[in-house]
């Protein structure tokens, strides 16, 4: 008998994996910091979506917590106001509202204060009752990371860290720590409320499709697989660049730098994405077993090889298309000696078999000319041209190109070589580009989305784990402890250029030179 066609075109929808929508079940989200930023552009908009795509049950619930003082339908009004401010990409439908925002509830209290746990408490049996939600609670933690500590300790005391029948888990949102230390603390107070397997250290960029895609182009693939090592890429370029200042959050930033702010947490799990080895199966442990091993496999530089290997930048004022922008020191709560990094490039090496002797360059900056975040393969030139005619031509070697775009428009675009239309033969460079948008004819969910719905389900592929959080420290600890103790001569980049000039000579002298997106 002649086994079934996998792709045959008469199967059943209804057991068609690649059809197949993730349902989750009814339950609770406890919202702490429901009064901030991240939950009105972010969070309430995400949930909206998930709901008018019917992938969230009709009696999931949100509670909400702040010091604010509010009803339940305050709260609602007012998500109402910034979900049809912040919704991006979606209709909004008043009456999918209506039925959403009964299940929007509020309870007022400090995070500190016993009380407003005893009030929760009393809240969530309340909704459980009334909703049917089965006991599932998922708790969010979307305040000041200050705050983490006391919340874990209150949600054990009183109690709402141990469900009856349903499940307990907590989402974390970044920094976990502001050094290998406090991490440490961090992880290890946690685990005596959660267990790690409850616990969900989100980063949102592990959200984003285009990172998501790395593993299906990688081991989905047999064609890029066989090509994904040190012997036919020649380096990696991972680049997060914003055209925005620091705005509102000069004294915020002054504090932390690009460094801690995006390399240690987004930019790293994004190179250990590309970077790490197959795991035996698609699971959330495997898979992150083998990011974490990725970690731990990066080189420690010395304070000699810090120097040589990573550039602190800091924008100065400049005019970008005749206006004029302030530089860090003059932005609101900025110190006027400022010693803070608005921009951080690294020389990452990864000490495997795989990827021996091939350098990762990664890089992130404010105030840089356009706002893009993408991952860039360059493999090696071919061992030998014979287009030897074609010597004067610039494009004659260039070497293939795969670039991963994470945002603003997410794909995947493949650089080669072609001959040129005409008599002789010129070679000119050309692209195969794949697009989100347009390959599928559907609107690519957000990453807070994506996140969402897998921590109601239980997924963790996509979380960080706490020896992955400990393992991206001991890489960044000694880079942040050498700037600290350097004098930079700041600023060093103009405001809407693309950095130091002792980033590209970080590269020349490997004989590279940065993408220009």
């Amino acid at each position: 008998m002649a086994a079934a066609n996998p792709f045959a075109t008469d199967l059943n929808p209804f057991q068609d994996p690649l059809r197949f929508e993730r349902r989750v079940s009814p339950a609770i989200l406890v919202l702490f910091g429901a009064n901030g930023d991240l939950t009105m552009r972010k969070l309430l908009p995400a949930l909206y979506r998930l709901a008018y795509e019917r992938r969230l049950p009709s009696n999931f619930a949100v509670i909400g917590n702040s010091r604010t003082a509010m009803s339940d339908d305050d709260f609602r009004q007012k998500m109402y106001e910034s979900t049809k401010q912040f919704l991006e990409d979606s209709p909004f439908d008043e009456d999918l509202w209506q039925e959403f925002a009964r299940g929007l509830f509020y309870v007022a209290g400090n995070l500190n204060d016993p009380a407003l746990y005893q009030a929760l408490t009393a809240k969530i049996h309340e909704v459980d009752t009334a909703r049917a939600t089965g006991d599932n609670l998922l708790f969010y933690l979307s305040t000041q990371p200050s705050f983490y500590i006391p919340v874990i300790e209150q949600l054990g005391a009183s109690g709402l860290n141990k469900g009856r029948h349903g499940y307990r888990r907590i989402v974390i949102e970044k920094p976990f720590g502001s050094d290998l230390q406090t991490a440490l603390e961090l992880n290890n107070f946690v685990r005596t409320v959660f267990p790690e397997s409850d616990v969900y250290r989100i980063d949102h960029y592990l959200g984003k499709e285009t990172v998501q895609n790395v593993f299906a182009f990688r081991f989905g693939n047999g064609i890029f697989e066989p090509l994904w090592n040190r012997r036919y890429v020649n380096h990696v370029q991972i680049t997060a660049a914003e055209s925005i200042g620091v705005g509102t959050r000069g004294a915020f930033y002054q504090g932390v730098g690009a460094l801690r702010d995006m390399i240690q947490n987004h930019l790293l799990q994004v190179m250990a994405t590309v970077a790490m080895e197959p795991s035996a199966v698609f699971e959330p442990d495997a898979v992150r077993d083998e990011r974490a091993k990725l970690l731990r496999s990066i080189r420690i530089l010395s304070p000699d090889q810090i120097r040589a290997h990573t550039v602190a930048g800091q924008y100065g004022p400049a005019r970008i298309g005749g206006a004029a922008v302030k530089g860090f020191r003059e932005e609101d709560g900025v110190a006027p000696n400022a010693q803070a990094d608005t921009y951080a490039a690294v020389t990452f090496f990864v000490d495997n078999w795989r990827w021996a002797g091939v350098p990762f360059y990664v890089r992130t900056g404010k105030r840089l000319p356009k706002r893009i975040t993408e991952i860039a393969i360059q493999f090696n030139e071919a061992p030998h041209t014979v287009f030897t005619g074609d010597a004067t031509n610039p494009f004659a070697s260039r070497p293939n190109m795969l670039i991963l775009r994470i945002q603003p428009d997410e794909g995947i675009s493949l650089r080669f070589l072609s001959k040129q239309p005409g008599n002789g033969f010129r070679l000119r460079p050309v692209s195969m580009d794949f697009n989100y948008g347009t390959s599928f004819g559907t609107r690519t969910p957000t990453a807070y989305e994506t996140l969402l719905l897998d921590a109601m389900a239980g997924d963790s592929t996509l979380y960080t784990r706490q020896d992955m959080v400990e393992a991206s420290w001991k890489v960044c600890e000694p880079i942040l402890d050498v700037w600290q103790e350097t004098q930079h001569d700041f600023p060093n980049y103009e405001a809407g250029t693309w950095g130091p000039k002792s980033a590209d000579e970080m590269l020349a002298r490997h004989g590279h030179q940065w993408r220009t997106p």
